[in-house]
């Protein structure tokens, strides 16, 4: 019985404060992102191509719908250090968008219906963006403006953690004490906690072409990767770059030793 007592008392006594700290818990600011380990990470890291053709994926058929990535051109998705895609699998891609297309011959931007005229992409273009201005974004979002996508990953602290905690962090229960604004959805990962975004992935909302199955963590994971890339494309030639860098330098550090010891080895004695 008296074991039983001690064992009791600071269990009662853990179980009263964790309402106080919950209670002082600043609800307006956001928790720190969850740490992942990715590929791209360390002096010797590299994009897993696989992953950012999936991520490519992902970014078409659900993010592309509200978010521009209005820095990358098409040619890119076949550079080296990127996705992989062969040069006819870029231009192929390109020729999915429609492009604002330039004056035709009678020096018209518009059709009979008032249309702006289109042409189909090419590798030179970059990423056509959703709506036509800011205006019409916000009209389309609640008043608020989807950014572009381009640059987040380098945009935000800590960016690819970032990305991806805020994708997954959906559909967590609105803690007591904290009043979410209408129209908005609770993400503790998001600054302020209320985000206009509503969750973009659910279960299944692609199908993969290499058979991966399409949890959200999976989309989640690959979009981020995807992100990075589009925000560093060069990134595994940096690496390559530095490292030979490194490697000359260390090799220089030896010659200007092993010249000191032949220049000065008389004077030593």
């Amino acid at each position: 019985m008296k074991l039983a007592l001690r064992i009791a008392a600071p269990l009662a006594a853990l179980l009263v404060a964790t309402p106080a700290f919950a209670a002082g818990e600043d609800l307006t600011k956001a928790i720190p992102p969850k740490e992942e380990h990715w590929s791209f990470q360390g002096p010797f890291g590299m994009y897993d191509k696989a992953e950012l053709q999936r991520g490519f994926q992902v970014y078409k058929e659900v993010c592309s719908a509200c978010h521009s990535l209005n820095r990358v051109k098409f040619y890119t998705l076949a550079d080296e250090g990127g996705p992989g895609f062969t040069p006819a699998e870029a231009k192929a891609i390109a020729a999915g968008y429609q492009i604002e297309a330039e004056p035709n011959d009678k020096g018209e931007l518009f059709d009979a219906n008032g249309e702006r005229l289109k042409r189909p992409g090419i590798l030179a273009d970059h990423f056509p963006a959703p709506f036509p201005n800011e205006q019409a974004a916000r009209a389309a979002n609640g008043g608020a403006a989807p950014p572009d996508l381009s640059l987040i990953a380098k945009a935000r602290e800590d960016g690819p953690n970032y990305i991806h905690s805020l994708l997954t962090g959906f559909g967590q229960p609105v803690p007591a004490g904290y009043k979410l604004p209408e129209g908005k959805y609770y993400n503790p990962y998001f600054p302020g906690r209320a985000i206009s975004m509503p969750p973009p992935l659910t279960e299944g909302a692609v199908t993969y072409a290499d058979g991966t199955k399409a949890t959200v963590d999976q989309m989640s994971t690959d979009v981020t990767n995807f992100l990075m890339w589009a925000a560093e494309p060069k990134l595994e030639e940096r690496h390559r770059l530095g490292f030979g860098v490194m490697a000359f330098l260390l090799v220089l550090a030896g010659l200007c030793y092993l010249s000191y010891r032949r220049v000065w080895k008389d004077t030593a004695h």
